[in-house]
């Protein structure tokens, strides 16, 4: 029976914590989802496990550290995913990819950036490669990173890239009904276009993993991507990450 220790091995996880509220039952319960949640994932991008676990940077936990109201987090200073007690089901694609987005910012830029001096390293490491594409800082020239860029431009941008996207407006109209600012972040607007490509991949069918870019009142707001727009940044997802395996897959063998 697969267990978290499984879990743990099978990705190298850097760490793999549970909470000491959770009953054995629901541990033996929620690995095994975990488990093929993951194996899933790896699928869908044609990765290694390496992949998932973000070279061993990545740590889980489980029922540790939640907040009112949020069934998963992920939080950049100690590099970890977490998903609350009973809660989360459909959380776990949208939460690796801010892990992703977060791993991936300091191989994706160059780290000097365009931050000032008193930022410092601190301030970087922070940052999703999103947000500092966003930004317009300086990145490291490499093919894969071309790719993702464009994975970028197609979620935050019209076609021909002057424009916001309609995700984007969208998301700040919700942004804007609700007071706040949290849905047309780009780190944010990037994490729901991955849950639509996880979604809709053919090989995927694992509401664990992910669900609810279709049919809900978030889907209908525009909150996903939508129409061709959906496709094309399916497409470019899955180009980047295809890519992004056979390198990985060539590295390791």
């Amino acid at each position: 029976m697969v267990g978290f220790l499984e879990v743990r091995k099978r990705f190298d996880f850097r760490s793999v914590e549970i909470g000491r509220w959770v009953t054995d039952d629901e541990k033996q319960r929620n690995a095994v989802l975990f488990y093929d949640a993951l194996c899933d994932l790896m699928t869908v991008l044609g990765g290694t496990e390496s992949l998932i676990s973000l070279r061993g940077s990545l740590a889980l936990q489980y029922g540790i550290g939640g907040r009112p109201g949020v069934a998963a987090h992920y939080t950049p200073a100690t590099r970890s995913f977490s998903l609350a007690k009973n809660a989360g089901p459909g959380s776990i694609a949208h939460e690796w990819f801010h892990a992703f987005d977060h791993y991936i910012s300091d191989k994706l830029f160059d780290s000097a950036g365009t931050l000032s001096a008193s930022s410092g390293h601190s301030a970087r490491s922070s940052q999703f490669g999103s947000k500092r594409w966003l930004m317009n800082q300086t990145p490291v020239v490499h093919p894969l990173n071309d790719l993702l860029q464009a994975c970028y431009q197609a979620v935050l941008l019209t076609d021909g890239g002057t424009e916001p996207s309609d995700l984007f407006r969208q998301s700040a109209k919700a942004d804007k009904a609700a007071g706040r600012i949290y849905y047309s972040q780009p780190e944010e607007l990037c994490a729901r276009a991955f849950e639509a490509f996880v979604q809709d991949s053919t090989s995927c069918s694992n509401s664990f993993l992910v669900s609810g870019t279709l049919g809900t009142d978030e889907a209908k707001m525009g909150l996903y991507p939508r129409g061709e727009h959906r496709v094309r940044i399916n497409y470019l997802f899955g180009r980047y990450f295809s890519s992004l395996g056979q390198a990985l897959r060539a590295s390791e063998a």
